[in-house]
């Protein structure tokens, strides 16, 4: 947890750096379809948020974030515990698996439209994708690193392989689970955002295409800030998960 002086430390950065971003611009009268000033950035949020402009790409974008997440990080668990404790299934997939990790998932978008269509659920699948592999490898990892000694000593004592799972497999491995569920959230969010580029007329992605094409540099900035705040929020909510989640002390690796 952090101390009081160290949120207010990083309360005093970021205050700083936002006043060192208005002085030049200022300063140096950088034009504002360049680079604008935080202050015009914020009274044009206040502008958005007040006539309802953001609220509904936000949710949109919101909606298929978590759906894409949830789908995603199944989809990745279920895979990698397979992978993981099952060689057959390891020897067949995990070629398939590496392949497909190495291809750009961003040219991957506009098919993804083509194949499931304009709106909600081609999002949804774009977010899942982008989010599938940082818990499929993370879960992979960690159901391997089960401390070979114990999974022995356990099968001594005629454990059977769905207990040495639930006992020791899975509480060993849940601390790479939420390392992965962290980087999945924020994943989840660039693909929905990423997708909405390619098929929809909704969203934050949507919304930041359309200031790019006006030349809307401050609106722009509005969008890349709403996203990026919500990103930071979806982070938070996975890391108090993660502390509320793991009340155990971290496996030794030795006996």
């Amino acid at each position: 947890m952090k101390s009081m002086r160290d949120i207010a430390l990083t309360i005093l950065l970021f205050c700083a750096s936002v006043l060192a971003w208005e002085g030049i611009v200022r300063i140096f009268e950088v034009p504002t379809f360049i680079f604008p000033a935080p202050s015009k950035v914020a009274a044009a949020l206040w502008n958005g948020f007040a006539s309802g402009l953001y609220q509904k790409h936000l949710s949109h974008t919101l909606l298929e974030t978590l759906l894409g997440f949830l789908l995603g990080s199944a989809l990745g668990f279920f895979l990698g515990a397979a992978v993981a404790l099952n060689r057959y299934v390891e020897y067949f997939f995990y070629p398939y698996i590496v392949m497909f990790q190495s291809l750009p998932k961003v040219a991957l978008a506009p098919l993804i439209v083509v194949w499931f269509g304009l709106g909600l659920k081609s999002q949804v699948v774009n977010a899942a994708l982008v989010a599938f592999f940082p818990l499929l490898v993370n879960t992979m990892v960690g159901l391997k690193s089960a401390d070979e000694d114990r999974v022995s000593l356990m099968r001594s004592l005629a454990a059977s392989d769905r207990q040495i799972f639930w006992m020791l497999r899975l509480p060993n491995a849940l601390p790479f689970v939420m390392a992965g569920l962290d980087v999945a959230m924020i994943f989840a969010l660039i693909g929905a955002i990423v997708g909405e580029w390619f098929g929809d007329n909704r969203g934050m992605g949507t919304l930041i295409l359309q200031s790019l094409y006006a030349e809307d540099t401050v609106r722009l900035w509005c969008g890349i800030v709403a996203c990026a705040v919500m990103g930071t929020l979806f982070y938070g909510a996975v890391v108090l998960a993660e502390r509320r989640l793991l009340w155990w002390p971290a496996p030794a690796l030795d006996l």
